[in-house]
This record gives structure tokens, C-alpha cells and sequence, in this order.
């Protein structure tokens, strides 16, 4: 498309789709892999999964498909400004919550130590799981059949796997096995488009959790002063209007937080481009490091907000007790289940008994990791509560 840099990823070069389809004369195929994604049982599931607090904790707080929906507008509004393609960079945005658990970080760390003999568990392959083959929607496969360079991105927006001196061993079996299908280059970085993904979930992750933890009372706006940039920010709000009521003094900061941030990867993605030069997507993957980044000053503040956020908010004793009571509750749902598969639903079941105990192991963390939050409590009540 000539709107689009000449390193952009082009949809009319795209590498297609594992099972062919023919394209669509009113959507390229970026806009039908973001349209599939929204469409997903999974996206929907979304909005009953935890961000940082359980869903019946209160009405106001992020879920997933809340963070999902803002990481999405901060992508589309940094890839439009670099002339990338906005669509692409949505649809991994959208996507790259979906192969989380239940119950957040706690949920995922409980089902892995609950897979270790089984290959373990990683939302970011489940996520690659998910788009691939869990979804069951259309006639002639499984999954969303997305293009190459969506699945490309959803694995590889944290930069190369196969680096380090890591080989397929090394990665989690729902990665290696797709990579017997289709070659997703795990060497080399994702396109610009997956790049900006990853940074706009940093941008919306630090700012809203602010939000979230001034909201939940886990801190107040006064230990937020001495961190660099936010503090700043939440002083100069508060400077400029005297009398300002504390929720607007919040929303105005932040406002003004992500506005700085977005502005600022803009402006180093540009030097790195000038820098670099690249002729081409390609070469964008194949520089040796990232395109899209904070600048080191920008980057050292968004450090500090995330080690003041798990010094008083992740690890915060309220928000503790919400991850013991769920790695309770995965742990217990995985080991009666795995032990008992005919407990579980008629199609689940009969696929747990067609495997082995380590495909066993992997339909019912399948099986798990697909739940609400509160789908995961009364799941846990009916199987453990004897007057259920």
C-alpha cells in the first residue's frame, strides 16, 4: 500500500495462510485476522479474566479484554504515526492476552508447576495453541488460520526465541510443534507492527495499574512523587490545577503519562530507523535488535514504575491472598482432574482418554486455562464442595 513506510510489513506480500483461503475484495487480510480474533471464543473470555484483581473484586477495575482493548488504541495510534500497518498491529495487540489463565500470573505460575512433568505451561505458546487449534469455528480447520505474520508476531512480539543459545528443545512443545507445520523464523525479531504491540502493552500496563492501585487503595498519589517522570507528572497536574479532586488529578496524569510515552517511542523508533535504514520488513527482522523501544531516559522511569508497582501492588498482602486462594484453586481443579478425566465435560473427556498421560496432561490444562475467573471458582465448588 503506498501509505505504508517501505519497512512496514505489507498485507499484499504477506506469506498467506497455513490452509489456503481465497482473500476478500473489502478487507486485507490484516483486518480478517483482527475481525477472526475479536470473533474468538477466547477474546470473548476476556473480560472475566483477571488483570491484577478478580472479577468480582469490583466493577471498575482492568480485565483482560479492558487491557486488550487499550493496548489496542495505544498500537493503532503509534503504528498510524510510523506509517505501519494499523491493522496488523491491532490484531496482535488484541491477541496477545488470550492464552492467559485464569486469575493472572498466579494462575498461569500454578498450572505450570502443575505441568512440570508434562511440558509445562507458557501463556504466550498457548496463545500460538489458541490461534491454531482450539478455536473451533470454521469447516475446514481448526483455529483462526491466521496469516504467517500474525502468528509470527503473537510468538515473537518479545523479540527472538531462538536466541542465546536456546534451540527448539529449549521452547515450549506448542511452538515446537507448529514449527513442524509452519516455519515461523524464531531467530530473527518480529516485524515493526509486533514490536509496537509489545511496547504499547509496557505503555498500558504500568499506566493502568497505576490507575487500579491509587483506585484499590494499595497506595496513595503521595508514594507515587518520588518516581521519576510519574511523579513529575502527577506534580505538574497538581500545579497547573490547585483544587483538583484526586480521581481527575489521576486520570489527567495518566492521560498525560501515556501521551509522553507514546510520543517518545515514536521519536526513538525514528532515530533507530534513520539509524538502520532498512529497505524492507526483512531487514527490520534481521537487524540484531529491536526498532521499536523507549529511549534510555523513558526506559529507566518505566523500570522504576514496575518495581514500585510489585513492591506495593503485585505483592501487596490483599493481592497475595487473591493468588494463593487461586493457585488453590487451578492446583486442585488440574490434579483431581488429570487423575479423574471422566469428571470433566463430554467433549473434553473423550479427548483426555484418546492421549497418553502427558496429552492427557496437556487437554486438561487446555481445559483450564480456557476458564473465566468465575467459571474457575464454581467449577472448583461443584467438585470439592460436598453439599454442592
Amino acid at each position: 500500500m503506498a501509505d505504508l513506510a517501505i519497512w512496514a510489513t505489507q498485507p499484499g506480500k504477506t506469506r498467506g495462510r497455513l490452509h489456503r483461503e481465497p482473500e476478500t475484495a473489502t478487507r486485507s487480510p490484516f483486518q480478517r485476522d483482527r475481525d477472526r480474533i475479536i470473533h474468538s471464543t477466547a477474546f470473548r473470555r476476556l473480560k472475566h479474566k483477571t488483570q491484577v484483581f478478580v472479577n468480582h473484586e469490583g466493577d471498575h477495575y482492568r480485565t483482560r479484554l479492558t487491557h486488550s482493548l487499550e493496548v489496542a488504541q495505544i498500537a493503532r495510534s503509534i503504528a498510524r504515526t510510523l506509517a505501519l500497518d494499523e491493522d496488523l498491529a491491532e490484531a496482535l495487540a488484541l491477541a496477545h492476552d488470550l492464552g492467559h489463565t485464569p486469575f493472572g500470573h498466579s494462575g498461569e505460575e500454578a498450572l505450570d508447576a502443575a505441568m512440570k512433568d508434562h511440558g509445562g505451561f507458557d501463556h504466550n505458546a498457548q496463545t500460538l495453541r489458541i490461534l491454531t487449534k482450539l478455536e473451533h469455528r470454521y469447516a475446514e480447520f481448526d483455529g483462526l488460520n491466521l496469516t504467517w505474520e500474525t502468528l509470527e508476531g503473537a510468538v515473537k512480539h518479545n523479540g527472538p526465541l531462538l536466541a542465546g543459545g536456546k534451540t527448539l528443545a529449549d521452547l515450549p512443545a506448542a511452538i515446537v510443534e507448529f514449527s513442524g507445520d509452519w516455519d515461523l523464523d524464531l531467530a530473527t525479531y518480529a516485524g515493526p507492527e509486533a514490536q509496537v504491540a509489545s511496547l504499547s502493552d509496557d505503555i498500558a500496563y504500568n499506566n493502568h495499574d497505576i490507575d487500579d492501585g491509587l483506585r484499590a487503595g494499595l497506595f496513595a498519589i503521595e508514594d507515587l512523587l518520588p518516581l521519576p517522570l510519574v511523579g513529575d507528572m502527577f506534580k505538574e497536574v497538581r500545579r497547573r490545577y490547585p483544587a483538583i479532586e484526586e480521581a481527575r488529578l489521576t486520570h489527567e496524569a495518566i492521560r498525560r503519562l501515556i501521551n509522553v510515552m507514546v510520543e517518545d517511542v515514536v521519536g526513538e523508533t525514528r532515530r533507530r530507523l534513520a539509524e538502520a535504514a532498512p529497505r524492507d520488513v526483512q531487514d527490520i527482522r534481521h537487524l540484531g535488535r529491536p526498532v521499536v523501544a523507549f529511549s534510555p531516559t523513558i526506559a529507566a522511569a518505566n523500570t522504576a514504575v514496575r518495581e514500585f508497582l510489585y513492591a506495593r501492588m503485585y505483592f501487596h498482602w490483599r493481592v497475595h491472598r487473591m493468588k494463593a486462594k487461586a493457585s488453590r484453586v487451578v492446583g486442585d481443579l488440574f490434579g483431581l482432574l488429570f487423575a479423574d478425566p471422566r469428571c470433566l465435560p463430554d467433549e473434553w473427556r473423550v479427548r483426555a482418554l484418546e492421549h497418553d498421560q502427558r496429552g492427557r496432561a496437556r487437554v486438561v490444562a487446555d481445559y483450564i486455562a480456557g476458564m473465566t475467573d468465575n467459571y474457575a471458582l464454581e467449577e472448583h465448588r461443584r467438585l470439592f464442595d460436598p453439599y454442592t
